[in-house]
């Protein structure tokens, strides 16, 4: 249940969108309920004598008003990914980046959303916060469902021992043959998809070994070595002394990456 504060400041918030009324009125509204859409467990504030403010574990953005632009400032938007290059303003700062809006202009609404995900996923998951990672069953590191680069990363940092260094191998080779790859932690489990397509691949630390998981694998050539339940699932083992073959991982990534893939990335 909101607070006091909190619907105080979602009244002063609609009580701006009103007042200013035509464009900007309506511009501010919108990106307002993609933000609250994108995380329902987001925090309205109205902070700075007049500015809208969005928060999850700190400030996620702030939605100002001038003559003509509407600006959305994402208070850690230089560390987390803009693959459809939202930002166009505050592009030199080395902590913040904004979106200006101009009359006439709008957001790709998907973009923003994925965006504001990895704005809360990186608030979420700060650095510091790896070291009280609980491991489950293998060693697996447990971390909450969340979108983005930042909670990949905190599971690969929370890897024990040698399976962290696979873990950067496989997220790099990734990176590298899917330009712009969608992320999220899904199951205590790090997934890569591709933006409307679904996600195409998985890994997550057993005991001895770290599973790959290609969710279309059976459709790839050569096929995975290792078989699934799923018809359609195959698996890639790798142990602690095992040589990965990055010319053939990166193949199979990049055939998994076009195919139809599973949920939604």
């Amino acid at each position: 249940m909101a607070s006091k504060s909190e619907k105080t400041a979602s009244r002063l918030i609609d009580q701006r969108i009103r007042e200013l009324g035509g464009w900007r009125g309506k511009t501010l509204a919108r990106l307002r309920a993609l933000i609250l859409a994108a995380d329902p467990e987001m925090t309205e504030e109205w902070k700075w004598r007049g500015t809208p403010v969005w928060s999850h574990d700190g400030i996620v953005c702030t939605g100002e008003t001038y003559a003509k632009v509407v600006k959305l400032t994402f208070a850690r938007g230089a560390s987390i990914a803009d693959p459809k290059r939202l930002f166009n303003a505050s592009l030199d700062g080395n902590t913040r980046r904004a979106i200006d809006i101009l009359e006439g202009e709008t957001v790709d609404a998907r973009a923003f959303k994925t965006l504001v995900k990895a704005a809360v996923a990186r608030n979420v998951f700060p650095a510091k916060k790896v070291k009280s990672v609980k491991l489950l069953s293998g060693g697996n590191p447990q971390i909450a469902k969340a979108d983005g680069d930042a909670p990949v990363q905190a599971y690969i940092a929370a890897m024990p021992g040698w399976k962290r260094g696979v873990g950067r191998r496989l997220d790099a080779l990734i990176g590298r043959a899917v330009p712009g790859v969608c992320k999220a932690v899904r199951w205590n489990s790090p997934f890569y998809g591709v933006e409307g397509r679904g996600w195409f691949l998985g890994f997550h630390c057993l005991t001895k070994y770290v599973k790959v998981a290609f969710f279309r694998g059976a459709s790839l050539r050569p096929v995975p070595p290792g078989e699934s339940k799923d018809e359609n699932t195959r698996y890639l083992d790798i142990h602690e002394d095992d040589r990965i073959d990055e010319a053939r991982f990166a193949d199979w990534v990049k055939q998994a990456s076009r195919l139809p893939g599973w949920g939604n990335a």
